[in-house]
């Protein structure tokens, strides 16, 4: 290409580096800015479904590679139901997935997700400890200004810094995220301490009496661990945090009347983190001028489809492909636009689904999710 942008892309998350890999690969310069001191092992164990494992592969063998290396496989996608145990559902996954849907299904640590995608970027194109606090534009660009008075200037910006974005906020003003009255707990267990359950190498959720009450385990480390998220109502506690420990026995107590299966998955945890789950409603745009916005930032979405990074991934590939469609800087907002028009309806049917809480609860086609092709999707012309 002979058209170069310059971009700047806030947010060193699995969003923001999928965007800035596929944008360098069309041959334009990318800064990223971060504003932790480093790349740092926190976060959830992640489930890449196979429509992010597509988009991700198209980033080139050293990420795809990378990833198959750290992940896990699941055999099956099981639902079952909280008291009796009895399945409500099940997908094949696997290898049968990756003939499905040209992609498997890989469960992972999102720290070892950031690791693969950061050997991707140059050391150079990655700013730490840049807080921004504002950005203005104008014909020369988009100035972003950082906490202690660095400012920066490129043709574009994309926002990939979270649910509590600043250029969401800078764009269309401040709203607070809404706290759904939901609390989840982690914890990760040897699997050898849970051979004794059935299909302990499948991804497994166990549907309970309440929207918000569910046990979700999946493998980790090529299966060596295994990953259990659990949440349910509390609205009395509401603090979001990736590292805040919890209480192992409320954690037990909350499950007390569930299958003595799902009971024995808490028995064997030692520790476990709790976090409350905060959410926004769908975001009717995205972009204003130059500057646009991707995953948390315009569609935080609750984890009950595990959507979340998968959505990021997906953004980051369409808007890579969108501006790829610039030929001078008066085709970079329109371009943008087209993003946005290509996105917003699959990302909100995913926020309300995810919400809602009831996909795959029974039998059913995970199609429309599963089999979404980021790089091969239409986008507006």
């Amino acid at each position: 290409m002979t058209f170069r942008l310059d971009i700047g892309i806030v947010g060193a998350g699995i969003g923001g580096l999928t965007a800035a890999i596929a944008l360098r690969a069309l041959g334009h310069t990318v800064t990223v800015y971060e504003q932790a001191a480093q790349f740092m092992r926190v976060g959830a164990d992640i489930n890449l479904t196979p429509n992010a494992v597509r988009a991700l592969d198209g980033l080139g063998a050293a990420v795809t590679q990378g990833i198959r290396a750290s992940g896990a496989r699941p055999t099956f996608r099981i639902s079952r139901d909280w008291d009796t145990g009895l399945e409500t559902s099940r997908l094949t996954m696997g290898d049968t997935a990756e003939l499905r849907y040209g992609a498997p299904q890989l469960t992972i640590h999102r720290a070892d997700v950031l690791a693969v995608m950061a050997n991707a970027v140059p050391a150079e194109c990655v700013v730490f400890s840049k807080r921004l606090c504002g950005l203005n534009q104008s014909d020369e660009g988009v100035q972003l200004d950082f906490e202690g008075g660095q400012q920066a200037l490129h043709d574009v910006v994309l926002g990939a810094d979270g649910i509590h974005s600043k250029i969401r906020t800078a764009l269309f003003g401040e709203e607070q995220p809404r706290f759904t009255g939901v609390v989840s707990f982690r914890a990760v267990v040897p699997t050898d301490k849970l051979r004794q359950l059935p299909e302990i190498e499948a991804f497994t959720k166990w549907w309970g009496p309440t929207p918000q009450s569910q046990i979700v385990t999946f493998p980790l480390n090529q299966g060596r661990d295994t990953f259990i998220f659990a949440t349910t109502g509390q609205d009395s506690w509401q603090e979001e945090s990736w590292t805040r420990p919890g209480d192992v026995n409320e954690l037990r107590s909350f499950y007390r009347d569930y299958h003595p299966d799902a009971r024995a998955l808490l028995d064997a945890c030692e520790s476990v983190l709790k976090s409350a789950l905060y959410e926004r409603e769908p975001l009717p745009q995205w972009s204003v001028g130059r500057v646009s916005l991707l995953g948390d930032a315009c569609h935080p979405m609750l984890p009950f489809m595990a959507q979340g990074a998968g959505m990021a991934i997906e953004d980051g590939v369409v808007v890579a492909r969108c501006l790829a469609q610039a030929q001078q800087l008066a085709d970079v907002a329109p371009a943008l636009q087209r993003y946005a028009t290509a996105r917003q309806g699959r990302t909100a049917e995913i926020q309300i689904g995810s919400r809602d809480n009831q996909w795959m609860k029974t039998q059913g086609n995970a199609d429309g999710v599963y089999g979404y092709d980021a790089w091969a999707v239409p986008v507006p012309a």
